[in-house]
């Protein structure tokens, strides 16, 4: 058995269509760019993943609750979150290939050329400081600055004949909408986070639920953001779903808490067993405008770390400028000290397309064995659409029945799926595809000895197993709920 094939995106995108994990959305008109639709396993397996952060991050815990907040949000929302003011991506379109660039991929393309020019030599330092200056107008939002910057660096090093443009160019990232149509001033957006849903039902939670600080509010829902370039898959999508919790705490405990859900949400992470190595973190250099400090969970797609979850330091960024706008108190009160004031909030941000990306990726394995190749998803079993296959080798009586019998015991527990079509191989096969952990075979020997076969898909050894056994045998291989009492606190 060996490695028979090195993963492109092709392979994963083609994979994901053949097997009913992620379609191009409004495929038969030919779609809508970097929109996408979850098929029969991909909806499986996305809820499989929520229900296992779901568990982690608020299940299991005695101070963090969920929520569920509308995607449509008074106009004003908006206003006191800074999005209507600070949202915005600035980006050039190339005269000579039409291609638009956002202004950090626009420097790295810049550099790449640099670097690449045989006639020129230019070390790091100069790199570095080329970098340090871009990061010091961007920050400051300099944008004439920025656009005389990258001009004199053309005309430095040559590259007038392949980059050309006459100004930076900006765009709001939010999708706005009429709420009534016949009220021309009548308008909101379509959420570009879940957070603000969060944080405009502070003092209901708060109240509700009798929360104490330190305390979270979590919520699995949908977002919408108009990127400029989007790419790579599920990586980057107008439409996606995040995974997010607004953790509230004492002013001056932040470098604690921080610290705790940095090394807390990896734990998660490595718990999927895609390799501890495909991880690292890094600090954010460019804050977004309600971030003090920030830190991303980045993985190693292909070649280079992307960005896959976010831990941002928000202080009280949030509820202040709701409460000056809305002229509503949200302090909280603190009985042990008599003393009212904002929290300080710690949110941990993860992308639901993101993690699922992550995960499919790097679960395909493509194997070669005797001249064959084999495509399997080794998804980590709690993960998998589907957790067991019944495959009946034989279309009769008694057979027939115990098959039956096992689908109807086990398909209460777990999604199973009775499959009794075409060869063991070809069936085989397509469950390895899906990435089912376990088969299990009914034959004759099933009617006399009781016994079923089942297979492992990640080894493809096969062991006899008493019938009357099976629902301790795979408890004991789905049951995950002691990482969950360690790791918890």
């Amino acid at each position: 058995m060996t490695n028979y094939k090195k993963k492109n995106i092709d392979i994963i995108i083609n994979h994901a269509k053949v097997y009913g994990f992620i379609f191009k959305s409004s495929e038969i008109y030919n779609g809508i760019k970097s929109i996408y639709d979850y098929g029969p396993n991909g909806i499986e397996m996305k809820n499989n993943i929520k229900n296992f952060w779901w568990d982690y991050m608020v299940k299991y815990r005695d101070n963090i609750v969920g929520v569920d907040t509308s995607i449509l949000m008074n106009n004003k929302v908006w206003d006191a979150s800074g999005h209507k003011k600070n949202f915005y991506e600035y980006f050039i379109i190339n005269y000579y290939n039409k291609k638009i660039y956002i202004l950090e991929e626009l420097l790295n393309f810049i550099l790449y050329k640099i670097n690449n020019k045989n006639n020129i030599k230019i070390n790091n330092i100069k790199i570095n400081n080329i970098k340090i200056k871009f990061l010091k107008l961007f920050k400051k939002k300099k944008i004439k600055k920025l656009n005389i910057f990258f001009k004199k660096k053309i005309i430095k090093y040559n590259l007038s004949k392949i980059l050309k443009w006459d100004k930076i160019k900006k765009i709001n990232l939010m999708f706005k909408t009429k709420i009534n149509s016949f009220k021309k001033k009548e308008y909101t957006y379509l959420r570009p986070e879940t957070a603000q849903g969060i944080f405009v039902n502070f003092k209901n939670i708060k109240n509700s639920n009798r929360m104490k600080i330190p305390f979270g509010i979590a919520q699995i829902g949908k977002s919408f953001r108009n990127e400029i370039i989007s790419k790579q898959f599920i990586f980057r999508i107008k439409e996606f779903e995040q995974m997010e919790m607004q953790f509230f705490i004492f002013p001056g405990e932040e470098k604690k808490w921080y610290k705790y859900w940095i090394k807390s949400r990896l734990e998660w992470h490595y718990f999927l067993n895609l390799g501890k190595n495909k991880y690292r973190i890094k600090d954010h250099k460019n804050l977004s405008h309600y971030t003090t400090f920030a830190t991303d969970i980045e993985f190693k797609f292909f070649d280079s770390f992307k960005e896959l979850e976010g831990i941002h330091f928000r202080k009280d960024f949030d509820l202040k400028n709701h409460q000056k706008l809305s002229k509503k108190n949200l302090k909280y009160f603190d009985i042990k000290s008599n003393k009212k004031f904002f929290p300080y909030v710690i949110e941990t941000s993860l992308g639901l397309d993101r993690i699922f990306y992550s995960i499919f990726y790097s679960s395909i394995k493509i194997q070669k064995i005797n001249n064959k190749k084999r495509i399997y998803l080794k998804l980590p079993f709690f993960i998998s659409p589907i957790k067991i296959a019944i495959l009946p080798l034989i279309k009769k009586g008694k057979i027939i029945n115990i098959s039956k019998k096992i689908f109807n015991n086990l398909k209460y527990k777990y999604y199973i799926v009775y499959d009794d079509k075409d060869s063991i191989g070809k069936r085989y096969r397509r469950q390895d595809a899906i990435g089912t952990p376990y088969c299990i075979t009914i034959d004759n020997k099933s009617v006399i000895n009781k016994t079923v076969t089942i297979r492992n898909r990640d080894t493809m050894k096969q062991i006899n197993y008493k019938i009357k056994n099976i629902n301790k045998y795979f408890k004991k291989n789905f049951d995950i709920s002691n990482f969950f009492k360690k790791k918890i606190i």
